[in-house]
């Protein structure tokens, strides 16, 4: 019985997909909304979306609100773990992490204090045969925030495509950005993919840019269509 940390961004959902790919009895999914654009631990573009995504999917979600304060929401991390295991039983919790120490020690410990193994089924893989392997899968990944040089607000709402790879990569060899954005180069969110029930529609969103290489898209309205 799993638990999923869910950003709703590219990492997260792949790793329920592998899961669920397994055989994996996901129960429920887990969100930290941070009130703290800067949050040390938690993604926030797009942060929003994570309940629609949950029911475009088809599993419940607990959402714990979280003031994003460094080590202080580890706090709201436990708090988030606990209800789930109180409330749908998880034994294990996993976590879409590729190659942050930071994060993975601090979900680790968190994990070890309430009794929950944790899981990293995406940890060193490669970055861009990674991301390949989400686009080969049928995910339709959007750009949702952007903090490195190299990439403009041009690339804020971008579909990750085989184009887009190339020139990860290509920005990768030149300056050294982490091709699947580990570095907090770029942020992202899935609109569909193989184990959506349901499309998600951006109907309205907003480019906030706060200088030429830092941005984030924020969506004002979306829906659910169906496929």
């Amino acid at each position: 019985m799993v638990g999923i940390l869910f950003s709703g961004g590219k990492d997260s959902v792949f790793s329920l997909y592998y899961y669920l790919e397994q055989g994996w009895d996901i129960k429920c999914l887990i969100s930290l909304k941070s009130s703290n654009k800067e949050s040390w631990m938690f993604h926030t573009p797009a942060i929003s979306l994570v309940e629609l995504q949950a029911k475009a999917i088809g599993l419940p979600i607990i959402v714990q609100e979280t003031g994003g304060e460094k080590e202080k929401e580890l706090l709201d991390l436990e708090l988030a773990l606990k209800r789930a295991k109180k409330e749908f039983g998880i034994k294990k919790v996993v976590v879409g992490a590729l190659l942050s120490d930071y994060q993975q020690e601090r979900v680790n410990r968190v994990g070890h204090n309430v009794n929950l193994k944790c899981h990293a089924p995406l940890w060193h893989k490669n970055q861009e045969k990674l991301l390949r392997e989400i686009i080969y899968a049928g995910f339709d990944v959007r750009i949702s925030g952007i903090a490195s040089a190299g990439l403009s607000e041009k690339w804020l709402g971008r579909q990750i495509d085989a184009h887009a790879v190339d020139e990860l990569v290509v920005l990768n060899k030149k300056i050294g950005l982490h091709v699947g954005g580990e570095g907090g180069e770029y942020e992202s969110m899935v609109l569909d993919g193989p184990i959506f029930k349901k499309r998600v529609q951006l109907n309205e969103t907003k480019k906030v840019v706060e200088n030429e290489f830092k941005g984030r898209l924020d969506v004002i309205s979306a829906s659910l269509i169906d496929k």
